[in-house]
């Protein structure tokens, strides 16, 4: 005598998943898993002092900045092929924007400046300088007194 089935087909017992179902059930929960970025989600990485950036650990051939939480200071750590680290430290520091800066020349501040017509005059005060000097040095060699 053959013992046939006592439950009817829509039943399942409590947990119990056939393996289609289980692996549609699977796939989305795996796919909904967040994968670690850091450039995206936030380029600031804070480390606490030089001994927290020494151990920070980055995948071979890598370049991150590593900003001090405790000091005004950025490691640049990077890694070579074979994952072995380098560092370099910098120091930045905050400027003071009270301090006075050097002003920019507008058209009601020109007095730092001359126009053409002021050259031009100079100019030729200075050639006539210049000949005076001339005509006296030769004036002088000559045995003749000055004309000044």
């Amino acid at each position: 005598m053959a013992y046939g089935n006592i439950f009817p087909a829509s039943y399942q017992p409590l947990g119990y998943q056939q393996p289609q179902q289980m692996q549609q059930i699977q796939q989305p929960q795996m796919m909904q898993q967040p994968q670690p970025q850091l450039s995206q989600n936030n380029p600031m990485v804070w480390v606490q002092g030089e001994t927290g950036a020494k151990s920070y650990l980055l995948a071979p051939n890598t370049t991150l900045p590593l900003w001090d939480s405790e000091s005004q200071t950025i490691y640049l750590k990077s890694t070579d092929a074979s994952g072995m680290p380098s560092m370099k430290i910098i120091d930045y520091v905050i400027r003071d924007t009270t301090t006075t800066q050097v002003p920019i020349p507008t058209e009601n501040n020109n007095n730092n400046f001359v126009t053409h017509e002021e050259l031009k005059e100079f100019e030729k005060k200075i050639i006539e300088e210049v000949k005076s000097h001339e005509q006296s040095v030769a004036d002088d060699s000559d045995g003749k007194p000055n004309k000044k």
